[in-house]
């Protein structure tokens, strides 16, 4: 096939597949669109596969509609991290895939746990990571333990990214990243820990029933005369898009709120507060996970009654602290701090209190929330500035709250859609044969603009704000405290 001098990025979330369209030679998109995936609300959290390759296909025809052409040079996924995939001989779906942010597999969380000797310092020293609700490890000891007729018929299990990658190759395989989020693959030794995966099924050979592990730069199969990459998880992807260096962490406010940077060395955390991921290039990936970002602030938008811009201004005509009130966004359950069965809590409501100071305690209770995620993140990695991106990046109450409370350099992502573009530079490097690299260089990912904070006593405001926070938690969670 004839170059057509373009690749495309897919990104399959929690809530839509996206796809971008990109030109090799500097980057820029020549097309882009998304389908919406079902809705889902934990604690069950499932999707079936099928819709997100409904997506994939919806999106990649009007993608490629808007850029004038029918086929790229290559193409790669980036899918939502942790999610349960199992498959029968014939490769066929056995029931509808456990995303991350399904919680009723948090009972065997807590029993993996156990099982090591240390217990969760065990397992950060086995895999990085101590096992949540989240991981693909607790979905597949759920299944063994709450549906062993599905579990008979077993005979693959794969990560969303990998399923979708393996449509396009029909091949099964996964990458580093992704796999590091599993619960039974190791980034400090770069292989399967065979001897957790037995904890859940003694019986069971798990050689052939979990993906191999592709390199960060090969070339997995072909699909409409593409190449397909291996592909990755979406924090991974986002790292990729955002041109992410050493010493700067990304804040990325989506469905879900993430804090990561990028590491030399492999990192353990023996408290589960950070995931010792793997990246997608060889290195590592230290990142911390809650469960409730954006969908906060679309909540209490709803209830005010209010769009993306009336929202906004009402936070920022709240004065900070919000005239006491205190938000813990813990709305469908929280990840860290680990609380699968939390729900919400608004504190110190009085008589008096306005839309204002409302809106703006649902945007102090975000950012609280995921400077603590840094907090816990600057423990393992330095941190010297921040970027925040993702679609809760977009407001600007968030983005001056934020500016505000922390006490580094923020900054916002000049980069729209963050995974979509790091899957397009996976694609890119196959198609040039070059690393990641020498990509993001040449299409210059990682410029982005400060956010400058407001006026006054920043430190005194940001200790008032974050203080009141953490003791509104410590009172409500005192395992938290």
């Amino acid at each position: 096939m004839n170059s057509t001098g373009l690749v495309a990025g897919v990104d399959s979330s929690t809530q839509s597949t996206k796809v971008e369209i990109r030109r090799l030679d500097d980057g820029s998109v020549v097309g882009t669109a998304s389908a919406p995936h079902p809705t889902t609300t934990p604690p069950r959290s499932e999707q079936d596969p099928a819709t997100w390759w409904q997506a994939f296909e919806t999106a990649f025809a009007a993608a490629a509609a808007a850029a004038g052409v029918t086929a790229v040079d290559a193409i790669s996924v980036a899918g939502q991290q942790h999610g349960m995939v199992v498959l029968d001989d014939d490769g066929e779906v056995i029931r509808p895939a456990k995303l991350w942010n399904d919680t009723e597999t948090a009972p065997d969380a807590g029993w993996l746990r156990k099982q090591l000797p240390d217990g969760a310092p065990g397992w950060a020293a086995a895999i990085g990571s101590v096992p949540t609700a989240a991981f693909t490890a607790t979905k597949l000891s759920w299944l063994h333990r709450s549906e062993p007729e599905h579990w008979a018929r077993l005979a693959h299990v794969l990560l969303p990214h990998d399923w979708l990658t393996g449509r396009l190759a029909r091949s099964f395989t996964t990458d580093r990243g992704d796999a590091s989020g599993t619960g039974y693959w190791s980034p400090a030794t770069g292989g399967y820990r065979w001897d957790l995966l037995a904890i859940i099924d003694r019986e069971r050979d798990w050689t052939d029933v979990v993906p191999r592990v592709a390199e960060p730069l090969e070339v997995v199969g072909s699909w409409q005369g593409a190449q397909v990459a291996c592909g990755t998880g979406d924090n991974m992807a986002a790292a990729l898009g955002l041109g992410l260096r050493t010493g700067r962490a990304v804040v990325s406010l989506g469905t879900s709120g993430t804090a990561f940077t990028v590491a030399d060395a492999p990192t353990a955390d023996a408290t589960g507060a950070v995931a010792g991921f793997a990246d997608a290039t060889g290195r590592f990936l230290p990142l911390v996970c809650t469960s409730n970002a954006s969908k906060v602030l679309n909540a209490a938008a709803r209830l005010l009654a209010a769009d993306r811009a009336g929202f906004d201004a009402l936070a920022l005509a709240g004065a900070p602290g919000a005239g006491g009130l205190v938000l813990l966004p813990y709305l469908d359950g929280e990840r860290t701090p680990e609380l699968p069965s939390a729900t919400g809590v608004l504190a110190h409501l009085r008589s008096d209190v306005t839309r204002e100071q409302f809106a703006r305690a649902a945007v102090e209770g975000v950012v609280c929330s995921m400077l603590e995620a840094l907090d816990a993140l600057r423990r393992h990695a330095p941190v010297d500035s921040v970027v925040l991106t993702g679609g809760g990046a977009r407001s600007a109450a968030v983005r001056q709250v934020f500016a505000d409370l922390c006490d580094v350099p923020v900054s916002v992502s000049s980069v729209d859609e963050a995974v979509a573009a790091g899957a397009c530079v996976q694609a890119a490097a196959v198609a040039l044969g070059v690393d990641h690299a020498e990509v993001i260089a040449r299409w210059g990912f990682g410029a982005d603009s400060e956010v400058d904070a407001s006026g006054g006593d920043l430190a005194g405001t940001a200790a008032a704000v974050r203080g009141a926070y953490a003791a509104t938690r410590a009172h409500q969670f005192p395992t938290t405290a």
